[in-house]
């Protein structure tokens, strides 16, 4: 992993939250990559997540053959998850802890997604961003009216979720066509790991197989599915994995309790060292690398918006993703190789 380019970490002047927005690489053009809200223990774990983050993007623009770089913006809100305006401080220290007003959530948010948009518009072009982990399109155009280096807006291409789970499926049926011999998912088993916009889209496009499901939120059932813990979803007896939620679930201590075949889904940054491939292929279950699996969105929002797909093309080159994953898995295995290896190589020589 090569060094990134700008690392941008401010107390926005508007919500007093830390805003990090982190540049990996423009090599290939632009960097894209989505905006994070999501509560950290202090703004460090919020760069460092921008930083794992941004770095993946990278990965995944180059393997989608993407004319773009990594980038990822991370607002830092407090431990509790409560809107609130921090005390003007420099950030050294715990400074997401601390509260000065009573929080006003509509506003606070407001300000916040203001102070992403005013960030990314000081970076003149070299970042672009969308959806992610707490956010959506309506967030978005907020963003927009600060700056016009955003997608995934109501009035353009919309909530990518439906993009990124139709390109997951259709790396699950390459998948289980490299590991099972056939790609008709009817016929298979999956848990599926969180049931958020992306991992609850999955479940009704796999409606016809025998599905495990899990969530933190119990409202989320999916009607004719299995329900459990999260962790009893993680060592499931299924064909396949289909990590949906956060990432950093696969590690030296779940992977031996694991009982699947095969692992593929949407959830960014799933390893959580890059040797636990090792792990995962010396028990011969087949990882497919996120980096591939759940760029759907990404590959769908910046075609419609920034290189002038249509919506039918765009959704090709989103079912295209079975095709890159099904030449990745081949490789990997002539080569002997753990897939997350192989890929790692191929968006470097890409990069």
């Amino acid at each position: 992993m090569f060094p990134h380019e700008r690392v941008v970490v401010r107390r926005g002047p508007e919500s007093g939250l830390p805003i990090i927005v982190a540049v990996h690489s423009t090599s290939r053009g632009p960097a894209i990559g989505g905006c994070r809200l999501k509560s950290y223990p202090d703004w460090r774990a919020g760069l460092s997540d921008a930083l794992r983050l941004s770095a993946a993007m990278t990965d995944k623009c180059a393997l989608a053959g993407l004319p773009h770089g990594g980038g990822k913006t991370v607002v830092v809100l407090p431990p509790d998850g409560a809107w609130s305006r921090p005390a003007a401080q420099p950030l050294h220290g715990d400074a997401s802890r601390a509260a000065a007003q009573p929080p006003d959530g509509d506003a606070s948010r407001a300000a916040a997604l203001h102070d992403v948009g005013t960030t990314i518009a000081e970076l003149a072009g070299a970042y672009a961003t969308g959806p992610d982990v707490g956010t959506g399109p309506d967030d978005m155009a907020v963003i927009g009216e600060r700056t016009e280096h955003v997608f995934c807006r109501p009035d353009r291409s919309g909530d990518s979720s439906p993009a990124t789970a139709a390109g997951t499926v259709a790396a699950l049926r390459a998948l289980c066509e490299h590991r099972f011999g056939s790609p008709d998912l009817s016929r298979r088993s999956f848990a599926i790991l969180g049931l958020g916009r992306v991992g609850g889209a999955i479940a009704g496009l796999l409606r016809d197989s025998r599905l495990v499901v899990s969530d933190l939120d119990e409202s989320r059932r999916v009607p004719g599915a299995a329900w459990t813990s999260p962790e009893e979803c993680l060592r499931a007896d299924v064909d396949v994995l289909v990590p949906a939620a956060l990432g950093g679930v696969l590690t030296a201590a779940t992977v031996p309790t694991l009982r699947c075949a095969a692992i593929a889904g949407p959830a960014n940054n799933q390893l959580d060292r890059d040797d636990t491939a090792a792990l995962l292929y010396d028990r011969g279950i087949v990882f497919a690398p996120d980096a591939v699996v759940s760029a759907g969105g990404i590959i769908y929002a910046t075609g419609i918006e920034l290189r002038g797909r249509t919506p039918a093309e765009a959704r090709a080159d989103v079912e295209a993703i079975g095709d890159t994953l099904g030449r990745l898995l081949r490789a990997a295995a002539a080569q002997g190789l753990p897939p997350a290896e192989v890929a790692r190589r191929m968006a470097a020589t890409a990069a």
